[in-house]
């Protein structure tokens, strides 16, 4: 098990570090990804998207839990999996996830004590808001990261994307298995990525067009 620690200082970051992890992903990786409601999980996934060269933009699932987006060249699909509305481990296995794994890069937000059981290879990469940054935006009642006060609890929930204004994020990337035994290498391209965005933008998202397929349908979605 390696963990690695760093910052991104705003959303451009955060998808050129999705970029430079997607160089190191393949098929049959599993990456769950921990944080609050705005924290950058799907801006992340973007990022992780481009660099996988995927059909169709990667946006929240959250109401359809998950999205299967094919590659436009060769390369895995990419499996975007929201858990925000999952209560069990039952819910979990109908998306029947394991059966699409071999084949694809599959990213779940929101899947912490929920989805370990997929892979014993995986990243587990939580993205939090260090005390002390951006007293307004990110701070008591504000779900979303936009400085917007909180929604009641059966509110839609939002897409987990940044604000231009979110702050500092402080990403921390744990690589467990035999997959990542060689994982020190792949974090010294990382921090190149993440040192290297600072002074750029993140590369085009690439093509937003149709081609997304909905894996499977959040009942509560309908109500």
């Amino acid at each position: 098990m390696t963990d690695l620690t760093f910052d991104l200082p705003d959303a451009d970051a955060t998808r050129a570090f999705g970029l430079a992890l997607a160089r190191e992903l393949r098929a049959g990786d599993l990456v769950m990804l921990t944080g609050d409601l705005g924290a950058g999980k799907t801006t992340l996934t973007q990022g992780i998207g481009a660099g996988l060269g995927i059909r169709g933009q990667v946006a929240s699932p959250t109401f359809i839990i998950a999205r299967v987006h094919p590659p436009l060249a060769d390369g895995p699909y990419l499996v975007h999996v929201d858990a925000y509305r999952l209560g069990s481990l039952d819910e979990v296995e109908a998306l029947d996830l394991d059966a699409s794994l071999d084949e694809s890069v599959t990213v779940v937000e929101w899947g912490q004590d929920l989805v370990e059981s997929l892979a014993e290879d995986r990243l587990e990469i939580t993205i939090e808001r260090p005390r002390g940054n951006a007293p307004t935006v990110g701070g008591a009642g504000d779900r979303d990261g936009t400085g917007e006060a909180e929604q009641p609890a059966d509110a839609s929930a939002p897409d987990d994307l940044e604000s231009p204004e979110a702050g500092v994020r402080r990403v921390t990337v744990r690589a467990l298995g035999d997959r990542w035994a060689d994982f020190d290498r792949a974090a010294s391209a990382l921090r190149a990525a993440v040192s290297s965005s600072a002074a750029g933008s993140a590369a085009d998202l690439g093509d937003a067009g149709p081609g997304a397929q909905d894996l499977a349908a959040n009942p509560a979605a309908e109500k």
